[in-house]
């Protein structure tokens, strides 16, 4: 058996980081219009699947944020 250590994991290019957090500011502007019709439109039923779907696009860069600024 050898005590050698396996490298670990590549560090992530700037231009990688970069993208990663424009891509997620992009996913942002659904979350944000979602908000902005459900306050204008008082939360009517009727529109719930489709301010769903805002919301959860807008978790996903929030996430994608976050994993970019995550050191390696």
């Amino acid at each position: 058996m050898s005590d050698t250590l396996s490298p670990g994991p590549q560090p992530r290019s700037g231009c990688a980081t970069a993208f990663m957090v424009m891509f997620g500011v992009l996913l942002l502007l659904p979350g944000f219009c979602a908000l902005i019709f459900a306050v204008d439109s008082h939360f009517d039923s009727r529109f719930m699947p489709v301010l769903l779907l805002g919301l959860l696009t807008a978790f996903a860069g929030v996430m994608l944020i976050r994993a970019a600024r995550k050191r390696s």
